[in-house]
């Protein structure tokens, strides 16, 4: 499932975010999800969520 819609996002789920510095190579991120930074209901780049650890990135898939 990909993290372009906010109510599939949980907090709480295993998650592959790309952070900021890490578009451009697409590296990804593995982490739970503290925090939902994403407003809207949709979004065509991911849901930007802030992990357990920190890191803030868009989702790109959950696990």
């Amino acid at each position: 499932m990909d993290g372009t819609r906010r109510k599939d996002v949980k907090i709480g789920a295993r998650v592959l975010v790309v952070q900021k510095q890490d578009q451009r190579s697409g590296k990804l991120t593995e982490g739970i999800v503290k925090k939902l930074l994403t407003n809207s209901e949709v979004h065509h780049r991911g849901i930007k969520v802030m992990l357990e650890n920190g890191i803030v990135g868009r989702v790109q898939e959950i696990k």
